[in-house]
């Protein structure tokens, strides 16, 4: 159990997700996905579903919704990893703060570095080159 998260890109003009390409997978990153339920909310909560408060159980309506990701999106995000700027999130199994994680180690990160950072921006460079290719990119969770 837990917060686990997924980002893909599809080929144009395809609806639905059996041509889809896995561009990204994390683990209760937490951080992220306060981020990315920050940019849902301001994009006005495309694909919400439609459920009522009780069948909501844990978390937000953002669980199991794909976030629709452009340039702007990735540029924003870039910017957040680069500058330690992911807010801090929680939920129920999400785990604990991801800016704090210890490395393979069990060294502390140096500042301004954290456990998923390199693998944070490589998500950004592949899903570019997936926009560029005029796939769409999307970000989606299961918790």
């Amino acid at each position: 159990m837990g917060l686990d998260q997924y980002a893909y890109a599809r080929p144009p003009r395809k609806r639905n997700s059996e041509d889809d390409v896995q561009i990204g997978e994390w683990r209760k990153h937490n951080r992220l996905q306060g981020w990315m339920e920050n940019l849902w909310e301001s994009k006005g909560c495309p694909n919400m579903p439609d459920l009522t408060e009780d069948e909501l159980g844990f978390g937000s309506a953002f669980n199991c919704v794909e976030l629709p990701l452009n340039k702007a999106d990735l540029d924003a995000l870039e910017y957040a990893i680069e500058n330690f700027e992911f807010p801090e999130a929680n939920g129920f199994f999400w785990g604990s703060d991801s800016y704090f994680w210890n490395d393979e180690n069990d060294e502390p990160f140096p500042e301004n570095e954290y456990w998923y950072k390199k693998h944070d921006l490589n998500f950004v460079k592949e899903a570019r080159k997936m926009l560029y290719k005029k796939w769409r990119g999307y970000y989606s969770c299961w918790y």
